[in-house]
């Protein structure tokens, strides 16, 4: 699958409630499952660089990047939206 294809030198994986996120060895992040828990990064995927960590509520994520800022997607009732 097309998600398959990019799952190469995973770190770390997180979970929400219904999607995965996978740190890749580069630093970039991998996301699948339902958009409504986090599995589409496409509007922070930009800023998705040097990622450290990942953390997941129930229902988004918030990735720590190497500058020490963070950045949440997923649903913004369970912390999704940093802004």
């Amino acid at each position: 699958s097309e998600v398959q294809d990019q799952l190469k030198g995973v770190q770390q994986v997180q979970a929400t409630s219904g999607a995965f996120a996978a740190i890749l060895a580069d630093g970039s992040v991998v996301t699948w499952g339902n958009p409504d828990y986090g599995g589409d990064s496409s509007e922070v995927q930009d800023q998705l660089k040097g990622v450290q960590q990942v953390q997941a509520t129930s229902g988004a994520f918030a990735a720590i990047l190497a500058d020490g800022s963070v950045v949440t997607w997923g649903n913004p009732d369970y912390g999704g939206d940093s802004s």
